[in-house]
């Protein structure tokens, strides 16, 4: 939580030195549309998740198990590690930095350097950097989800479905299927065929692409802003 305070006031400082605003200009105070969009945002891409996953049990023939490690402290350990990680993102690429983005550059400029950014990001949290193949598709696959939670900021004018959306399938690809840095959590896949190339670029591609193009599809049908 240090971290995220340091984060608020690094946030705070560029806000107000640069624009004079205040943190208020990135949504983050809970009224109730900022509460109903988080909830949404959290429900949309959690089942989304759900979805992937039961296509990957699905094309290894597999099957899940609840995890030796399941309990009610596990799960609530990995919910809250998820909220701060995702919070400490959120805050770093569709906060503070984004707003002033749109502010000097315009919409369309600002979102795409978020994204861009994110995508990058990712080439190091996952660790495959170095690995041409990957990068590409790490690069797309979490370069568009990034593109989705900037334009919810942008449409919203708030942080928060942003933040649901993220935070949907962290948890669920993290803590329910045991996916993440934690290990095993909740659920784990056992048994089954390993994919092929063809198969392996299927489970991958399809979340990459249909994911990131239904939150874009609710977000510009769906939000006012």
């Amino acid at each position: 939580m240090i971290g995220i305070l340091i984060i608020l006031v690094a946030s705070w400082l560029l806000l107000y030195l640069i624009e004079r605003k205040h943190l208020n200009v990135l949504g983050i105070v809970p009224t109730g549309i900022r509460i109903q969009e988080f909830g949404l945002g959290v429900l949309i891409t959690g089942l989304l998740c759900v979805a992937a996953q039961m296509m990957e049990v699905w094309l290894k023939s597999a099957h899940l198990e609840v995890s030796e490690n399941s309990s009610l402290s596990n799960l609530l350990e990995g919910m809250w590690w998820d909220f701060k990680s995702v919070l400490t993102e959120e805050l770093i690429y569709r906060g503070a930095l984004l707003f002033l983005l749109i502010q000097r550059l315009g919409s369309k400029a600002g979102i795409a350097i978020s994204a861009t950014a994110f995508g990058i990001y990712h080439w190091f949290s996952f660790g495959v950097f170095g690995n041409s193949i990957p990068m590409i598709l790490i690069f797309i696959g979490t370069g568009l989800m990034g593109y989705a939670w900037a334009l919810s900021f942008h449409k919203t004018k708030s942080i928060m479905l942003g933040f649901g959306l993220h935070l949907g399938w962290n948890f669920v690809y993290n803590t329910i299927f045991s996916k993440g840095p934690l290990g095993e959590m909740i659920l784990v896949m056992e048994g089954g065929a390993t994919l092929g190339d063809v198969g392996s670029l299927i489970n991958f591609l399809v979340p990459m692409i249909v994911i990131p193009g239904l939150i874009l599809l609710f977000i510009v049908k769906g939000v006012k802003g």
